[in-house]
Protein backbone atom coordinates (compact mmCIF):
# COMPACT_ATOMS: atom_id res chain seq x y z
CA UNK A 1 0.00 0.00 0.00
CA UNK A 2 0.84 3.44 -0.33
CA UNK A 3 1.61 5.80 -3.32
CA UNK A 4 5.08 7.08 -2.08
CA UNK A 5 6.41 6.05 -6.14
CA UNK A 6 3.66 7.48 -7.76
CA UNK A 7 5.59 10.31 -9.59
CA UNK A 8 8.06 7.69 -11.91
CA UNK A 9 6.11 8.01 -15.00
CA UNK A 10 5.78 5.19 -17.38
CA UNK A 11 6.22 5.27 -20.98
CA UNK A 12 6.21 1.57 -22.17
CA UNK A 13 3.58 0.35 -23.84
CA UNK A 14 1.23 -1.90 -22.49
CA UNK A 15 -1.71 -4.21 -23.68
CA UNK A 16 -2.66 -3.88 -27.65
CA UNK A 17 -3.25 -0.11 -27.92
CA UNK A 18 -1.57 2.95 -27.11
CA UNK A 19 -2.71 3.88 -23.44
CA UNK A 20 -5.10 6.67 -23.44
CA UNK A 21 -3.46 8.96 -21.16
CA UNK A 22 -0.13 9.18 -19.51
CA UNK A 23 -1.11 11.84 -16.87
CA UNK A 24 0.39 11.59 -13.14
CA UNK A 25 -1.49 12.20 -10.30
CA UNK A 26 -2.22 15.45 -8.75
CA UNK A 27 -1.95 16.09 -4.98
CA UNK A 28 -6.10 16.05 -4.98
CA UNK A 29 -5.63 12.27 -6.34
CA UNK A 30 -2.97 10.93 -3.76
CA UNK A 31 -4.70 12.52 -0.93
CA UNK A 32 -8.02 10.82 -2.29
CA UNK A 33 -6.14 7.39 -2.81
CA UNK A 34 -4.87 7.53 0.83
CA UNK A 35 -8.20 8.11 1.85
CA UNK A 36 -9.54 5.31 -0.55
CA UNK A 37 -6.65 2.83 1.02
CA UNK A 38 -7.93 4.02 4.94
CA UNK A 39 -11.29 3.15 3.91
CA UNK A 40 -10.48 -0.35 2.43
CA UNK A 41 -8.55 -1.18 5.91
CA UNK A 42 -11.89 -0.08 7.72
CA UNK A 43 -13.93 -1.90 5.78
CA UNK A 44 -11.94 -5.00 7.05
CA UNK A 45 -10.07 -6.43 3.56
CA UNK A 46 -6.40 -7.37 4.58
CA UNK A 47 -6.19 -10.28 6.78
CA UNK A 48 -3.72 -10.02 9.82
CA UNK A 49 -0.31 -10.77 10.05
CA UNK A 50 -1.55 -14.14 12.61
CA UNK A 51 -4.20 -15.29 9.38
CA UNK A 52 -1.43 -14.83 6.60
CA UNK A 53 1.23 -16.35 9.16
CA UNK A 54 -1.19 -19.04 9.75
CA UNK A 55 -2.27 -19.32 5.53
CA UNK A 56 1.33 -20.12 5.07
CA UNK A 57 1.57 -23.13 7.46
CA UNK A 58 -1.43 -24.48 5.82
CA UNK A 59 0.11 -24.61 2.60
CA UNK A 60 3.14 -26.15 3.77
CA UNK A 61 1.44 -28.69 5.59
CA UNK A 62 -0.50 -29.58 2.10
CA UNK A 63 2.51 -29.55 0.09
CA UNK A 64 3.94 -32.18 2.30
CA UNK A 65 0.89 -34.19 2.03
CA UNK A 66 0.67 -34.37 -1.64
CA UNK A 67 4.76 -34.59 -1.95
CA UNK A 68 4.10 -38.21 0.36
CA UNK A 69 1.20 -39.54 -1.05
CA UNK A 70 3.17 -39.39 -5.05
CA UNK A 71 6.38 -41.48 -3.34
CA UNK A 72 3.60 -43.65 -2.10
CA UNK A 73 2.19 -44.42 -5.31
CA UNK A 74 5.38 -44.57 -6.70
CA UNK A 75 6.34 -47.16 -4.76
CA UNK A 76 2.62 -49.30 -4.98
CA UNK A 77 3.62 -48.83 -8.88
CA UNK A 78 6.71 -50.80 -8.43
CA UNK A 79 9.58 -48.15 -9.40
CA UNK A 80 12.94 -47.96 -8.60
CA UNK A 81 14.01 -47.30 -5.65
CA UNK A 82 15.84 -43.69 -7.51
CA UNK A 83 12.39 -42.71 -8.64
CA UNK A 84 10.39 -43.17 -5.33
CA UNK A 85 13.21 -41.22 -4.23
CA UNK A 86 12.65 -38.64 -6.91
CA UNK A 87 8.83 -38.48 -6.40
CA UNK A 88 7.47 -35.09 -6.37
CA UNK A 89 4.10 -33.06 -6.59
CA UNK A 90 3.94 -29.52 -6.19
CA UNK A 91 1.25 -27.21 -4.72
CA UNK A 92 0.66 -24.02 -6.47
CA UNK A 93 -2.06 -20.71 -6.01
CA UNK A 94 -3.67 -19.12 -8.14
CA UNK A 95 -7.36 -16.61 -8.12
CA UNK A 96 -6.67 -13.64 -5.39
CA UNK A 97 -4.29 -15.28 -3.06
CA UNK A 98 -1.63 -15.50 -6.04
CA UNK A 99 -2.61 -12.20 -6.99
CA UNK A 100 -2.07 -10.94 -3.69
CA UNK A 101 -5.47 -9.49 -3.02
CA UNK A 102 -7.64 -11.57 -1.07
CA UNK A 103 -8.95 -10.67 1.89
CA UNK A 104 -9.68 -12.10 6.00
CA UNK A 105 -11.42 -15.70 5.46
CA UNK A 106 -11.27 -16.04 1.88
CA UNK A 107 -10.17 -19.51 0.59
CA UNK A 108 -7.04 -20.00 -1.00
CA UNK A 109 -7.44 -21.74 -5.04
CA UNK A 110 -4.44 -24.01 -5.00
CA UNK A 111 -3.27 -26.81 -7.38
CA UNK A 112 -1.57 -29.78 -7.25
CA UNK A 113 0.72 -30.67 -9.96
CA UNK A 114 1.80 -34.64 -10.18
CA UNK A 115 3.61 -36.51 -12.27
CA UNK A 116 2.23 -38.36 -15.97
CA UNK A 117 1.54 -41.78 -13.95
CA UNK A 118 -0.55 -39.96 -11.07
CA UNK A 119 -4.16 -39.81 -12.59
CA UNK A 120 -7.29 -37.60 -11.62
CA UNK A 121 -9.80 -39.74 -11.31
CA UNK A 122 -8.64 -42.86 -9.17
CA UNK A 123 -5.48 -41.23 -7.50
CA UNK A 124 -6.35 -37.87 -6.48
CA UNK A 125 -10.24 -37.84 -6.31
CA UNK A 126 -9.99 -41.46 -4.10
CA UNK A 127 -6.51 -42.50 -2.90
CA UNK A 128 -5.85 -38.94 -2.19
CA UNK A 129 -9.24 -38.06 -0.75
CA UNK A 130 -8.75 -41.08 1.39
CA UNK A 131 -5.58 -39.46 3.02
CA UNK A 132 -7.34 -36.08 3.62
CA UNK A 133 -10.40 -37.72 4.81
CA UNK A 134 -8.28 -39.18 7.68
CA UNK A 135 -6.74 -36.33 9.30
CA UNK A 136 -8.08 -34.38 11.80
CA UNK A 137 -7.34 -31.05 10.95
CA UNK A 138 -9.16 -31.69 7.55
CA UNK A 139 -13.04 -31.30 7.81
CA UNK A 140 -16.15 -30.09 5.51
CA UNK A 141 -14.07 -32.38 2.58
CA UNK A 142 -16.26 -32.02 -0.57
CA UNK A 143 -14.87 -34.02 -3.76
CA UNK A 144 -16.62 -32.19 -6.99
CA UNK A 145 -15.22 -34.75 -9.96
CA UNK A 146 -18.00 -33.47 -12.73
CA UNK A 147 -17.63 -29.46 -12.17
CA UNK A 148 -16.23 -27.62 -15.21
CA UNK A 149 -13.04 -28.01 -13.68
CA UNK A 150 -13.25 -30.78 -11.18
CA UNK A 151 -12.35 -30.02 -7.84
CA UNK A 152 -11.79 -30.89 -3.99
CA UNK A 153 -13.11 -28.24 -1.85
CA UNK A 154 -12.07 -28.72 2.28
CA UNK A 155 -10.99 -27.00 5.47
CA UNK A 156 -7.63 -27.36 6.20
CA UNK A 157 -7.31 -26.40 10.35
CA UNK A 158 -10.22 -23.70 9.20
CA UNK A 159 -8.86 -22.50 5.70
CA UNK A 160 -11.03 -22.78 3.47
CA UNK A 161 -9.24 -24.78 -0.01
CA UNK A 162 -10.30 -25.47 -3.42
CA UNK A 163 -7.44 -27.91 -4.59
CA UNK A 164 -6.87 -29.08 -8.67
CA UNK A 165 -4.80 -31.91 -9.82
CA UNK A 166 -3.31 -31.62 -13.16
CA UNK A 167 -1.04 -34.65 -14.39
CA UNK A 168 1.60 -33.31 -16.65
CA UNK A 169 3.82 -35.34 -19.08
CA UNK A 170 6.47 -35.11 -17.01
CA UNK A 171 7.91 -38.69 -14.79
CA UNK A 172 9.65 -36.09 -12.32
CA UNK A 173 7.91 -32.84 -11.18
CA UNK A 174 10.39 -30.12 -10.10
CA UNK A 175 9.99 -28.03 -7.25
CA UNK A 176 11.07 -24.92 -9.31
CA UNK A 177 8.26 -25.68 -11.93
CA UNK A 178 7.85 -23.08 -14.13
CA UNK A 179 4.02 -23.17 -14.94
CA UNK A 180 4.21 -20.10 -17.25
CA UNK A 181 6.58 -22.53 -19.98
CA UNK A 182 4.17 -23.40 -22.12
CA UNK A 183 5.65 -26.99 -22.24
CA UNK A 184 3.37 -27.87 -19.31
CA UNK A 185 0.64 -28.52 -22.08
CA UNK A 186 2.10 -31.17 -23.54
CA UNK A 187 0.11 -34.19 -24.41
CA UNK A 188 -2.72 -32.75 -21.60
CA UNK A 189 -6.44 -33.49 -22.09
CA UNK A 190 -8.65 -30.00 -21.50
CA UNK A 191 -9.77 -30.58 -17.89
CA UNK A 192 -5.88 -30.70 -16.91
CA UNK A 193 -5.47 -27.09 -19.35
CA UNK A 194 -8.29 -25.15 -17.49
CA UNK A 195 -6.88 -26.70 -14.21
CA UNK A 196 -3.17 -25.42 -15.17
CA UNK A 197 -4.76 -22.05 -16.48
CA UNK A 198 -5.49 -20.14 -13.22
CA UNK A 199 -1.76 -19.96 -12.00
CA UNK A 200 -0.81 -18.99 -16.06
CA UNK A 201 -3.24 -16.43 -15.99
CA UNK A 202 -2.86 -14.98 -12.61
CA UNK A 203 1.15 -14.56 -13.59
CA UNK A 204 0.36 -13.26 -16.60
CA UNK A 205 -1.78 -10.59 -15.55
CA UNK A 206 0.44 -9.35 -13.27
CA UNK A 207 3.29 -9.22 -15.99
CA UNK A 208 0.93 -7.20 -18.13
CA UNK A 209 0.13 -4.46 -15.44
CA UNK A 210 2.65 -1.33 -15.29
CA UNK A 211 2.73 -1.30 -11.50
CA UNK A 212 1.43 -4.27 -9.22
CA UNK A 213 0.88 -2.46 -6.08
CA UNK A 214 -1.89 0.19 -7.61
CA UNK A 215 -3.22 -2.95 -9.23
CA UNK A 216 -4.10 -5.28 -6.07
CA UNK A 217 -5.51 -1.94 -4.28
CA UNK A 218 -7.78 -0.99 -6.84
CA UNK A 219 -8.52 -4.47 -7.55
CA UNK A 220 -9.44 -4.88 -4.07
CA UNK A 221 -11.90 -1.92 -4.43
CA UNK A 222 -13.34 -3.57 -7.67
CA UNK A 223 -14.15 -6.66 -6.19
CA UNK A 224 -15.28 -5.09 -2.86
CA UNK A 225 -17.89 -2.72 -4.99
CA UNK A 226 -19.03 -5.61 -7.15
CA UNK A 227 -19.67 -7.63 -4.07
CA UNK A 228 -21.86 -4.71 -2.58
CA UNK A 229 -23.69 -4.20 -5.63
CA UNK A 230 -24.61 -7.23 -6.01
CA UNK A 231 -23.26 -8.20 -9.84
CA UNK A 232 -19.86 -10.50 -8.29
CA UNK A 233 -21.11 -13.80 -9.36
CA UNK A 234 -19.73 -16.42 -12.01
CA UNK A 235 -22.66 -18.50 -11.59
CA UNK A 236 -25.40 -16.12 -12.07
CA UNK A 237 -24.40 -14.76 -15.00
CA UNK A 238 -22.07 -11.48 -13.82
CA UNK A 239 -18.51 -11.71 -13.15
CA UNK A 240 -16.15 -13.93 -10.58
CA UNK A 241 -12.58 -13.13 -9.31
CA UNK A 242 -10.68 -13.32 -12.41
CA UNK A 243 -13.11 -11.43 -14.63
CA UNK A 244 -13.06 -8.09 -12.29
CA UNK A 245 -8.82 -9.20 -12.39
CA UNK A 246 -8.98 -8.72 -15.68
CA UNK A 247 -10.96 -5.73 -16.31
CA UNK A 248 -8.52 -3.18 -13.64
CA UNK A 249 -5.53 -4.82 -15.34
CA UNK A 250 -6.95 -3.34 -18.73
CA UNK A 251 -7.69 -0.03 -17.00
CA UNK A 252 -3.75 0.16 -15.27
CA UNK A 253 -2.65 -0.36 -18.80
CA UNK A 254 -4.59 2.93 -20.29
CA UNK A 255 -3.93 5.05 -17.70
CA UNK A 256 0.26 3.60 -16.73
CA UNK A 257 0.80 6.64 -14.16
CA UNK A 258 -2.13 6.89 -12.64
CA UNK A 259 -2.65 6.03 -8.77
CA UNK A 260 -5.42 3.95 -7.53
CA UNK A 261 -8.73 7.09 -7.01
CA UNK A 262 -7.78 7.56 -11.03
CA UNK A 263 -7.94 3.95 -11.67
CA UNK A 264 -11.38 3.65 -9.95
CA UNK A 265 -12.79 6.57 -11.69
CA UNK A 266 -11.43 5.55 -14.80
CA UNK A 267 -12.44 1.92 -14.60
CA UNK A 268 -15.89 3.39 -14.85
CA UNK A 269 -15.31 6.04 -17.13
CA UNK A 270 -13.90 3.21 -19.38
CA UNK A 271 -16.69 0.62 -18.87
CA UNK A 272 -19.56 2.42 -19.40
CA UNK A 273 -18.82 3.61 -22.73
CA UNK A 274 -17.17 0.14 -23.51
CA UNK A 275 -19.07 -0.93 -26.48
CA UNK A 276 -19.65 -4.73 -25.82
CA UNK A 277 -19.34 -7.05 -27.34
CA UNK A 278 -15.43 -5.99 -28.12
CA UNK A 279 -13.60 -8.16 -25.51
CA UNK A 280 -11.09 -6.67 -23.32
CA UNK A 281 -7.93 -7.96 -24.04
CA UNK A 282 -4.48 -7.74 -22.13
CA UNK A 283 -2.14 -8.96 -24.84
CA UNK A 284 -2.80 -10.52 -28.41
CA UNK A 285 -4.08 -14.03 -28.71
CA UNK A 286 -1.93 -16.33 -30.05
CA UNK A 287 -2.40 -19.28 -31.51
CA UNK A 288 0.38 -22.52 -30.55
CA UNK A 289 0.78 -25.95 -32.19
CA UNK A 290 -0.68 -27.71 -29.31
CA UNK A 291 -3.98 -28.14 -30.86
CA UNK A 292 -5.97 -26.82 -28.26
CA UNK A 293 -9.28 -24.09 -29.36
CA UNK A 294 -8.65 -19.89 -28.45
CA UNK A 295 -11.19 -17.72 -28.88
CA UNK A 296 -11.79 -16.64 -32.16
CA UNK A 297 -15.13 -15.18 -33.22
CA UNK A 298 -14.49 -15.37 -37.17
CA UNK A 299 -13.43 -19.41 -36.37
CA UNK A 300 -15.97 -20.09 -33.56
CA UNK A 301 -19.95 -19.87 -34.14
CA UNK A 302 -20.09 -20.17 -30.39
CA UNK A 303 -17.61 -17.41 -29.61
CA UNK A 304 -19.82 -14.90 -31.68
CA UNK A 305 -22.61 -15.38 -29.15
CA UNK A 306 -20.45 -14.03 -26.05
CA UNK A 307 -22.51 -11.23 -24.66
CA UNK A 308 -18.67 -9.53 -22.68
CA UNK A 309 -15.77 -11.19 -23.85
CA UNK A 310 -13.02 -11.25 -21.15
CA UNK A 311 -9.79 -12.92 -22.82
CA UNK A 312 -7.64 -15.05 -20.29
CA UNK A 313 -4.02 -13.49 -21.68
CA UNK A 314 -2.27 -17.20 -21.33
CA UNK A 315 -2.76 -19.45 -23.94
CA UNK A 316 -5.05 -21.09 -24.89
CA UNK A 317 -6.90 -18.19 -24.86
CA UNK A 318 -10.32 -18.40 -23.24
CA UNK A 319 -13.35 -16.05 -23.21
CA UNK A 320 -13.43 -16.06 -18.99
CA UNK A 321 -16.98 -14.36 -19.03
CA UNK A 322 -19.08 -16.83 -21.09
CA UNK A 323 -21.52 -17.38 -18.02
CA UNK A 324 -22.45 -13.29 -18.90
CA UNK A 325 -26.43 -12.86 -20.65
CA UNK A 326 -27.55 -9.83 -22.03
CA UNK A 327 -29.70 -8.98 -18.98
CA UNK A 328 -26.70 -9.67 -16.56
CA UNK A 329 -24.77 -7.29 -18.72
CA UNK A 330 -27.51 -4.88 -18.52
CA UNK A 331 -27.61 -5.18 -15.04
CA UNK A 332 -23.79 -4.48 -14.90
CA UNK A 333 -23.90 -1.80 -17.26
CA UNK A 334 -26.45 0.09 -14.96
CA UNK A 335 -23.89 -0.29 -11.95
CA UNK A 336 -21.24 0.85 -14.04
CA UNK A 337 -23.17 4.06 -15.00
CA UNK A 338 -24.05 4.24 -10.78
CA UNK A 339 -20.14 3.68 -10.23
CA UNK A 340 -19.12 6.82 -12.89
CA UNK A 341 -21.62 9.66 -11.67
CA UNK A 342 -20.27 8.94 -7.65
CA UNK A 343 -16.86 9.15 -8.70
CA UNK A 344 -17.45 12.64 -10.33
CA UNK A 345 -19.22 13.35 -7.73
CA UNK A 346 -16.17 12.46 -5.28
CA UNK A 347 -13.36 14.17 -7.90
CA UNK A 348 -15.93 17.16 -7.02
CA UNK A 349 -15.80 17.13 -3.52
CA UNK A 350 -19.46 16.43 -3.28
CA UNK A 351 -19.29 12.69 -2.39
CA UNK A 352 -17.39 10.24 -0.03
CA UNK A 353 -15.86 7.19 -1.01
CA UNK A 354 -18.65 5.78 1.20
CA UNK A 355 -21.17 6.65 -1.25
CA UNK A 356 -19.61 4.35 -3.93
CA UNK A 357 -20.02 0.98 -1.86
CA UNK A 358 -23.60 1.46 -0.78
CA UNK A 359 -25.25 -1.78 -1.02
CA UNK A 360 -27.68 -2.56 -3.26
CA UNK A 361 -30.77 -2.60 -2.52
CA UNK A 362 -32.20 -6.24 -4.08
CA UNK A 363 -35.42 -6.76 -2.23
CA UNK A 364 -36.32 -3.60 -2.67
CA UNK A 365 -35.46 -3.77 -6.19
CA UNK A 366 -36.77 -7.06 -7.22
CA UNK A 367 -40.59 -8.38 -6.29
CA UNK A 368 -39.69 -11.72 -7.91
CA UNK A 369 -36.88 -13.49 -7.69
CA UNK A 370 -35.39 -17.48 -7.44
CA UNK A 371 -34.37 -18.93 -3.50
CA UNK A 372 -32.46 -22.40 -4.32
CA UNK A 373 -32.58 -23.87 -1.23
CA UNK A 374 -30.18 -26.96 -0.42
CA UNK A 375 -31.31 -29.84 1.76
CA UNK A 376 -30.12 -33.71 2.48
CA UNK A 377 -30.02 -35.94 5.73
CA UNK A 378 -26.95 -35.11 7.43
CA UNK A 379 -24.20 -32.85 7.06
CA UNK A 380 -22.13 -35.06 5.16
CA UNK A 381 -24.64 -35.65 2.68
CA UNK A 382 -25.49 -32.18 2.40
CA UNK A 383 -21.94 -31.30 1.27
CA UNK A 384 -21.58 -33.63 -1.69
CA UNK A 385 -25.49 -32.49 -2.61
CA UNK A 386 -24.59 -29.03 -2.17
CA UNK A 387 -21.29 -29.15 -4.67
CA UNK A 388 -23.48 -30.88 -7.58
CA UNK A 389 -26.03 -28.38 -7.40
CA UNK A 390 -23.94 -25.59 -7.14
CA UNK A 391 -21.56 -27.06 -10.26
CA UNK A 392 -25.32 -27.21 -12.34
CA UNK A 393 -26.62 -23.58 -11.17
CA UNK A 394 -24.88 -21.80 -14.08
CA UNK A 395 -27.19 -24.39 -16.60
CA UNK A 396 -30.13 -23.63 -14.43
CA UNK A 397 -29.07 -19.93 -14.57
CA UNK A 398 -28.84 -20.29 -18.57
CA UNK A 399 -32.01 -22.48 -19.17
CA UNK A 400 -34.54 -19.53 -16.66
CA UNK A 401 -32.79 -17.02 -19.40
CA UNK A 402 -33.80 -19.09 -22.52
CA UNK A 403 -37.38 -19.83 -21.62
CA UNK A 404 -38.30 -16.57 -19.87
CA UNK A 405 -36.51 -14.26 -22.98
Amino acid sequence: MGVSNCSTTLSKQYGVTNPLSLAGPMEADIQRTKELEKFLVGAGLYESAEEAAKREVVLCQLKQIVKDWVKDLTRLRGYSAQMVEDANAVILTFGSYRLGVHGPGADIDTLCVGPSYVNREDDFFFVLHNILAEREEVTELQPVPDAHVPVMKFKFDGILIDLLYASISLLVVPDDLDISSESVLCNVDEPTVRSLNGCRVADKILKHVPNIEFFRTTLRCLKFWAKQRGVYSNVTGFLGGVNWALLVARVCQLYPNAVPSMLVSRFFRVYTQWRWPNPVMLCEIEDKEFGFSVWDPRKNPWDRTHQMPIITPAYPCMNSSYNVSASTLRVMTEQFDFGNNICQEIELNKARWTALFEKYPFFESYKNYLQVDIVAADADDLLVWRGWVESRLRQLTLMVKSITY
